[in-house]
């Protein structure tokens, strides 16, 4: 999940524990972000009138630039049918199926969701419908220049503004 050095210190530090990292491609090895800093938990996406928006467009970024967080509850695709009703995902408000019955997220744990404007050289392969950008319900969406899907872009209107990279695609490097 996340490359782990010894600093010469005699211990190996995880992300979350050690400071600065960079995040790489799993695949290729190639940087997908600057320096990031850890936070201790994804924030709460800010709130912003969005419908009152003379331009539709990315709301704020949930996490601000030069850091990055852990998600800990399920994201992106499979939507499965939830018992009740509640948010599809985190800081996502509710979402149902043709039926009308809600669905929840039953997709992976341990993304490190950042800023989008952090990323580097990530290419958008596909997006789920939505109105005016990404949305994270039809699974990863970022290509790495190699051609590994990396990561999954919420970018519409009506969506908070993150970029969640895949923990299974991606490894974290200490500066």
């Amino acid at each position: 999940m996340h490359d782990r050095k010894d600093r010469g210190s005699g211990s190996a530090a995880g992300p979350a524990e050690a400071g600065a990292v960079v995040f790489v491609c799993a695949a290729c090895g190639v940087p997908l972000t600057g320096v990031l800093s850890p936070l201790p938990a994804v924030p709460e996406a800010p709130y912003h009138a969005w419908s009152q928006d003379d331009e539709p467009g990315p709301l704020p970024a949930t996490v601000p630039s030069g850091r990055y967080a852990i998600e800990t509850e399920p994201f992106g695709a499979p939507l499965v049918v939830a018992e009740a009703p509640g948010p599809v995902m985190p800081r996502f408000g509710g979402h149902w199926n043709a039926e009308g019955k809600p669905l929840v997220s039953r997709g992976p744990q341990g993304n490190i969701v950042i800023n989008p404007h952090d990323a580097r050289g990530l290419e958008l392969e596909h997006a789920a419908h939505a109105c005016c950008g990404a949305g994270p319900d039809g699974g990863m969406n970022q290509l790495c220049a190699c051609g590994t899907l990396v990561a999954t872009l919420s970018s519409d209107c009506a969506m908070p503004y993150e970029l969640h990279l895949s923990a299974a695609h991606v490894r974290a490097v200490q500066q």
